[in-house]
């Protein structure tokens, strides 16, 4: 019962880290700083510190780490790497409830790409086929209401929002582009995760795992930035701001939330963790309308329900076909339990 409640508050402050840094970094991206250098500033610091503590945490179970596990460390970085560009970007054309929203959509997308690389079968009889089915397409269903329907504002921001001086038509194509960034997030992310599940069955250091994820995310991103970002001036950590946010960035918003979330993870089980993330859309709201001034729109209201049942569909289709899986292999535990209890009489 203990483990049970740290691992519910460890959840909720890894949900507030995340909100935090979706916050944080639309303001810092407001200021002028780029999506790729905040990448890859708070990947560097994040990298920094995983390098001592995973394979402090993995030093007497460490595997070996060979070229063909470095190549997809590699890949898994490039797709975390376009998963945080691509967010980012929706995140600073939209708003930060938008993008808590729609990270609900990740369960459905990783479900679609699952089907497509044969990691999934589909049996159109079995209830949890049809609950992760259904599930998937009410969550884009409700993505495309969010995105496409913005609605009249339930809440206004208490203080004055940035985006009020713009024009209503320039508002409302960054936030469909700010939909499609984060929808294009949200595929990535799928992707991302994935790959990650099929790595740590080949190499199970989950630590030195992400610390090479964080390194190859800063290398990228870096190499992008001398490509795209000419100006000197863009990678100043002036004013304050910039920095405090590009350390959150680094040390709350990766390393400990990704620690936190990994450590809850191996307490409780993924259904337990995947239940917190509608959490993010609830802290988004209060801090954007009572710090940031930004609106809630009837629209952002409307989507976000309808992802988060269809969220919770494909969760409970997931926990049928966990529970179906651990009750075959006690089926199959039992005869050799009976054969040696006959042969012990």
């Amino acid at each position: 019962m203990g483990k049970v409640r740290a691992a519910f508050v460890g959840m909720i402050m890894a949900e507030c880290a995340q909100v935090g840094l979706i916050i944080l970094s639309k303001q810092v991206m407001a200021q002028g700083m780029t999506n790729f250098i905040f990448i890859f500033y708070s990947n560097t610091i994040a990298s920094l510190i995983l390098l001592p503590t995973s394979f402090l945490v993995h030093r007497f179970q460490r595997p070996p780490i060979t070229f063909s596990i470095l190549c997809q460390f590699f890949l898994l970085g490039l797709l975390g790497f376009l998963a945080q560009a691509f967010g980012y970007a929706g995140i600073n054309y939209s708003s930060p409830t938008l993008g808590t929203a729609m990270l609900n959509l990740i369960p459905g997308f990783t479900f679609i790409l699952a089907v497509a690389f044969r990691m999934e079968l589909l049996d159109w009889k079995s209830s949890s086929t049809l609950a992760k089915s259904l599930g998937t397409i009410v969550s884009i269903t409700g993505a495309f209401i969010a995105t496409l329907y913005k609605g009249p504002a339930l809440l206004m921001g208490l203080s004055p929002s940035n985006s009020s001086q713009q024009p209503v038509s320039s508002q409302d194509s960054n936030w469909i582009l700010g939909g499609l960034f984060l929808a294009a997030d949200c595929v990535m992310a799928s992707g991302f995760l994935i790959l990650q599940a099929s790595i740590l069955k080949k190499y199970p250091a989950g630590l030195i795992t992400v610390f090479f994820y964080t390194f190859f995310v800063a290398i990228q991103s870096g190499v992008t930035c001398l490509v795209v970002e000419r100006d000197i001036s863009a990678w100043s950590l002036e004013p304050m701001f910039r920095l405090l946010a590009v350390l959150y960035s680094g040390v709350m918003g990766s390393a400990f939330q990704v620690g936190v979330t990994t450590w809850c993870l191996h307490q409780t089980g993924p259904v337990f963790v995947s239940m917190f993330k509608p959490i993010g859309i609830v802290i988004s709201v209060v801090v954007g309308v009572a710090i940031l001034g930004d609106a809630f729109y009837l629209g952002s209201l409307v989507g976000a329900t309808v992802i988060v049942l269809g969220f919770y569909s494909v969760l409970w289709g997931k926990s049928k076909d966990i529970e179906v899986k651990s009750l075959e292999s006690r089926g199959k535990q039992t005869p050799l339990l009976k054969e040696n209890s006959s042969e012990d009489i």
